[in-house]
């Protein structure tokens, strides 16, 4: 006897790795760290700019690149998204938000524990490795926050829509 996750006439569930929903979820909350830190003012100061990974996607240009080539981009904004979360975490001291920040280097984490799962390696930087012209400077907590929704919404989303295992299936 076989045991089947659907039934006759509708299509299998997808792979969680595969769920944009998982995805959507994660811009939810960064959408809620962005309302938090709009509300706040000099709490939310950040003393220093902090280096973000650029979010504005050429499409001509996406699709030409190969997998790893986006993965490696990918990769390397979700750890400079880390880095300047993590940093203004570090000045923060109010609980609520400072939840709301821990929740977003949460979720940095736990999508890079998907792309793990695609195969697709963590970026490691190395001396001199970073491409600056992939990347700007923010000068607030709300801006940081813009850049976090937007690079969820653009780049990471286009890479795990457009994974091999995510299009089997796919007609």
């Amino acid at each position: 006897m076989q045991m089947t996750w659907s039934r006759p006439g509708l299509p299998s569930p997808l792979r969680p790795i595969c769920d944009l929903r998982v995805l959507d979820h994660f811009i939810k909350e960064a959408r809620d760290a962005e309302a938090a830190v709009r509300v706040c003012k000099e709490e939310c100061a950040i003393a220093v700019s902090l280096l973000v990974p650029l979010t504005r996607v050429d499409f001509g240009v996406w699709e030409k690149k190969n997998m790893e080539e986006q993965a490696l981009e990918v990769q390397t904004g979700l750890w400079l998204l880390s880095k300047a979360i993590s940093s203004l975490r570090a000045s923060v001291s109010n609980s609520a938000l400072a939840s709301h920040i821990d929740i977003s280097v949460q979720n940095i984490a736990s999508i890079g524990q998907v792309l793990r799962s695609l195969s697709i390696q963590d970026y490691v930087p190395i001396a001199g490795g970073l491409d600056i012209q992939e990347t700007w400077r923010v000068s607030s907590a709300s801006e940081l926050f813009q850049v976090h929704i937007n690079f969820l919404r653009g780049k990471v989303r286009l890479l795990l829509a457009n994974a091999p295992v995510c299009q089997q299936g796919i007609s």
